[in-house]
């Protein structure tokens, strides 16, 4: 029987802290100031000092993968420059850390944070410069890692680097806005993907996957109108890039949008072959909420990446978080049901949660029965999309299972069945508390999932 994985996501900025030490220059995370409702990205989990005890609890729970980002501003001085031994022996130390653990590693290179000199010198990967600086910094990452590192991404979510919320924030400058920028971004992210893949497949016999962000989108009413918004939006957001990885090029509608609205980007022909001839070895994708869409208010005018900004509506059938994020698990089964049916390569979701405030009280076990009737749940209809439906998923790995600072730098926001004790503005002592969730993960990956039922 194939092996299935168990794990946990994560990525640099909300973990490691080091931010000033061992050679790492600044990324565009570095200069965030602290507000309210937001820490700063000094400090993170210090993981950068003390990640043995979190990989102690990850295999105290019976994880066997940990999907963990190399900051690429640790690795190479300001994101073109020399290459920091420093920051690549961190590394090497890490991953033999986990490694001795019985727990694989997980390579992913990127995770939105631009190194500060590319976002404010380039303006990120608007710029085909930082496109070779990345290539140039992930193959160097291959040639050191690939020998005990066997899978890999490029880019975290990748989709999201043309959705107009938040694309610019982590591909370019906060200033850029406008949509032949958008197509720009996604077409160079698209290529250092292709190149990097290729140049894994080349060089080592580690498997990479491109990874999406796949927030299921449903039709707000059964008027033809939302169904074609929906429909319209899977297709510019989510398998424009899906068939590059696994057709070798981008969505015919796309790229029929792109010449009938005259956007100004450049593709040149080596970088289309490269994106031709890649090589994907599994799909994968983060889960958090669903949501619905309506046609009514969006103008006619606006690219299909930003339908959402306009037509977003509530699903007032199913629950929702604090946070206002709805919980769908058969949403979650159905991105596996479209994903697998269409291109037929193996899933491998690797971010799902659920964010919670908490507070603990420096004695009693927080009780969080709501993460784990949450985990069940979508848990449940995984399998059930593997042993019902017939596909082939490869595991299941839990965005944040240890604290970490949210997306937005905001510790109130907890995934985690561990508890992280500090808060947004207060390090206190950081110590880790095992959540009530934490043993019902651990009595999960014992049985193999086959405890979800039982």
């Amino acid at each position: 029987m194939t092996k299935f994985y168990w794990g946990n996501s994560v990525s640099s900025m909300q973990t490691e802290g080091g931010w000033n030490e061992g050679g790492k220059s600044l990324s565009v995370y570095d200069i965030r100031e602290a507000s309210e409702f937001e820490s700063d990205w000094h400090f993170a989990n210090d993981n950068y000092h003390t990640y043995t005890e979190d990989f102690d609890l990850m295999k105290a729970a019976g994880m066997n993968m940990y999907r963990f980002q190399i900051s690429w501003s640790r690795v190479v001085v300001d994101g073109d420059g020399d290459f920091n031994q420093e920051g690549i022996d961190y590394y090497h130390r890490f991953i033999d850390d986990l490694i001795s653990r019985g727990i694989e590693p997980m390579i992913c290179l990127y995770h939105f944070d631009m190194p500060l000199h590319l976002a404010e010198t380039y303006n990120g990967f608007t710029s085909k410069h930082v496109l070779d600086a990345f290539v140039r910094y992930a193959k160097k990452m291959v040639d050191e890692f690939s020998d005990k590192v066997k899978w890999w991404l490029t880019f975290n979510e990748q989709n999201l680097y043309h959705q107009p919320a938040i694309a610019f924030k982590i591909a370019g400058s906060e200033e850029t806005n406008n949509v032949h920028e958008l197509y720009q971004i996604l077409h160079h992210v698209m290529v250092a993907h292709a190149r990097t893949a290729n140049y894994i497949h080349e060089k080592s016999d580690a498997k990479i996957g491109g990874m999406h962000a796949y927030a299921e989108v449903y039709p707000a009413t059964c008027k033809p109108e939302d169904i074609l918004a929906a429909r319209k939006w899977d297709e510019f957001v989510n398998y424009t890039l899906l068939d590059a990885y696994t057709k070798g090029h981008y969505s015919h509608e796309m790229l029929t949008y792109i010449k009938n609205n005259k956007i100004n980007w450049t593709a040149t022909d080596e970088e289309l072959a490269d994106i031709a001839t890649q090589k994907n070895d599994f799909l994968s994708f983060s889960y958090y909420p669903s949501s619905t869409i309506s046609a009514e208010t969006i103008p006619s005018d606006v690219a299909p990446n930003y339908y959402m900004d306009y037509g977003k509506k509530e699903n007032p059938y199913i629950d929702k978080t604090e946070w206002d994020w709805q919980i769908d698990p058969l949403g979650f089964r159905d991105v596996i049901n479209k994903m697998y049916q269409r291109y037929q390569l193996p899933i491998f979701p690797i971010e799902n949660g659920i964010g919670v405030q908490e507070e603990w009280d420096g004695e009693h076990q927080i009780q969080d029965d709501y993460r784990i009737d949450y985990h069940k749940q979508h848990l449940q209809e995984m399998f059930n999309a593997r042993d019902i439906n017939g596909f082939e998923i490869l595991g299941y790995l839990g965005w944040g299972l240890i604290d970490i600072l949210s997306s937005q730098g905001d510790m109130r926001k907890r995934y985690g069945l561990v508890y992280v004790n500090r808060t947004n503005h207060d390090l206190r002592d950081m110590k880790r508390v095992p959540k009530k969730s934490f043993a019902l993960f651990k009595k999960v990956t014992e049985t193999d999932g086959k405890s979800v039922w039982y």
